[in-house]
């Protein structure tokens, strides 16, 4: 992980995307991301940092549900962001509004793939009011998979947060099967965590229709009983 000042400088003035309460002036935040459910992928996990508090809970849609959207919230389940995916869309582009809402006047932000086909997932991040689109405000690298992402300010080298498996002595008292995410000063941590909960999405179904590929091929080569 690179942390030259030469080439990631730190940023130096608030980047508040979400709400400049969850900018953490002075220094780097540690999050771990814990799975409530272990067995299946269904966008549910909890945010909590290294004493336990829990700071963010991610709900998913339900299984059956016909909009594939995941909900942000804080400790106590009041809403914080709604992420949503826009229908027909090639590059699998999410949408996350305020709140509860879906609204377009709601709008923070959207990720999608930088292109369709990627061996690992690179996300372009455009905030609301870019609706050009040349340059993105944000780009993610990595994997959910792999539990290993990078996010960077723009199309520069600068890094503003890393998701990661290394572990310190007090991340390990939380549980060798979690992992975690590490928030720059001066970074909004609820727009990083909302950026991971993309990821998640991105990545999930992509191993999703990979291993149904396999099954359908499997039940192709087997032939008909």
């Amino acid at each position: 992980m690179a942390h030259s000042s030469s080439t990631n400088p730190p940023v130096t003035n608030p980047v508040s995307i979400i709400s400049p309460y969850f900018c953490a002036h002075n220094y780097p935040i540690d999050l771990a991301i814990i799975r409530k459910v272990m067995t299946i992928t269904d966008g549910n996990f909890v945010v909590q940092d290294i004493n336990g508090n829990i700071h963010f809970k991610v709900k998913g849609s339900p299984l059956l549900s016909i909009h594939d959207r995941r909900l942000l919230s804080d400790a106590t389940g009041n809403p914080i962001v709604t992420l949503r995916r826009k229908a027909m869309s090639a590059h699998d582009r999410w949408q996350v509004f305020r709140g509860d809402s879906t609204e377009t006047s709601d709008l923070i932000f959207s990720a999608k793939r930088s292109s369709v086909f990627q061996l690992k997932t690179k996300l372009d991040v455009f905030l609301a009011n870019n609706t050009k689109e040349n340059v993105c405000d944000f780009k993610v690298k990595g994997s959910w998979l792999e539990r290993s992402c990078v996010v960077y300010a723009g199309e520069t080298s600068t890094v503003v947060a890393q998701m990661h498996k290394k572990y310190t002595a007090q991340s390990i008292l939380i549980g060798k099967d979690h992992f975690m995410v590490t928030v720059y000063p001066n970074i909004d941590y609820a727009f990083i965590i909302s950026l991971i909960v993309i990821l998640e999405a991105i990545d999930s179904d992509s191993g999703s229709a990979a291993a149904t590929g396999a099954i359908v091929g499997a039940a192709a080569a087997g032939g008909s009983c």
